[in-house]
């Protein structure tokens, strides 16, 4: 009888025991014109990793930086609002399309969207990689389709740099470029150009956005960034075995 209790109290201690919570929470944010519509309607959706079970000044320091590049992507005009929450961020993009309505109340407007798709790509002891899918649209012949990459120090919450990241960028970037002409046959001892790509000052470089992977690093070139909207995006992948030494933090 004693034996069974214990057995029973240990099993009981077992099943309470409680699991640590995730350090980052999904939250949706969803706005939308309350001027008259049909089915497509002006609207904005934002869902994005919230930092929570972190340690200050880190979790502070993650959220601010999402929160300060989505403001960056959802807004209209010739720069992003001073919205200071993301109700705000929202609430500024569909009153630039309302006015519009208002001011121009016999144009047929198609509707405006912006989403924001975040969450975590990779995550180690020592980094944290948020990638953000995020698409907008405020007329003309099609909307603005992009990923976005955050990279951060685990610990400090701090954004990782290039310098940062890799322990000589010249050999990186040299080794980005090779690959890059290999796979869109931009042939050897040629402008990086040559074949209609706009590097600045005809001079490879990486791109805005890299992203951890199991495999290695994706190097993505959003639309615009080095080709016309048409040759849409760019991407390569530098494996972990081939960067070696030349990959400081994983």
């Amino acid at each position: 009888m004693p034996k069974e209790k214990k057995e029973m109290e240990v099993e009981t201690e077992e099943a309470v025991t409680e699991k640590p919570a995730p350090a980052f929470a999904s939250k949706t944010y969803e706005q939308k014109t309350t001027l008259p519509c049909n089915d497509a309607c002006t609207n904005v959706s934002i869902t994005i990793p919230v930092a929570e079970n972190i340690s200050q000044p880190a979790k502070d320091s993650i959220n601010n930086k999402i929160f300060n590049t989505v403001r960056g992507i959802v807004y209209f005009g010739e720069k992003p609002s001073d919205a200071k929450d993301y109700e705000g961020i929202m609430s500024t993009f569909i009153k630039s399309y309302d006015d519009l309505r208002k001011q121009f109340p016999k144009e047929k407007m198609a509707p405006w969207e912006a989403k924001i798709n975040g969450r975590i790509g990779y995550q180690t002891d020592n980094i944290i990689n948020i990638k953000l899918e995020n698409y907008t649209f405020t007329g003309g012949a099609h909307g603005y389709s992009g990923l976005r990459s955050l990279i951060f120090n685990a610990k400090t919450g701090t954004t990782l740099n290039y310098a940062e990241m890799f322990t000589d960028q010249k050999a990186v970037a040299a080794m980005a470029e090779k690959k890059f002409r290999e796979k869109y046959k931009i042939p050897a001892g040629k402008n990086i150009n040559a074949t209609g790509y706009f590097f600045p000052d005809d001079k490879f470089i990486l791109p805005q956005n890299i992203f951890y992977t199991d495999e290695g690093l994706l190097l993505y070139y959003n639309p615009y960034e080095v080709a016309s909207y048409a040759e849409q995006q760019k991407e390569i992948m530098l494996t972990y075995a081939e960067l070696g030494d030349l990959l400081k933090v994983r």
